[in-house]
């Protein structure tokens, strides 16, 4: 069994240039709380040198409708979501 000294060392010897840990010694709560409610993207970059963007709307906007994946295959936009609304409403009795 190997002790806690030597994992820890293969742990840091692991980590990247890029990885910057220096603020994990004087951690903020909520620091990027407010960024986050304005909305934020993430970009997954697979192997395939191919990338996909997905935007995250704001939480406390009751404007937003999230569509699920499934329904959101065949109504991929805003245009073809209210052009199909529109259809339905003419269908309901006044």
């Amino acid at each position: 069994m190997k002790d806690k000294n030597k994992i820890q060392c293969e742990l840091e010897d692991n980590l990247r240039e890029e990885y910057d840990l220096t603020e994990l010694k004087n951690p903020v709560r909520g620091k990027y709380y407010q960024q986050y409610q304005k909305g934020h993207s993430v970009t997954i970059h697979y192997e395939d040198g191919t990338r996909k963007t997905e935007y995250f709307p704001p939480e406390n906007n009751s404007d937003i409708i999230i569509l699920d994946p499934d329904v959101k295959k065949y109504f991929p936009d805003s245009e073809s979501v209210n052009s199909t609304l529109r259809s339905l409403i003419k269908l309901i009795p006044q």
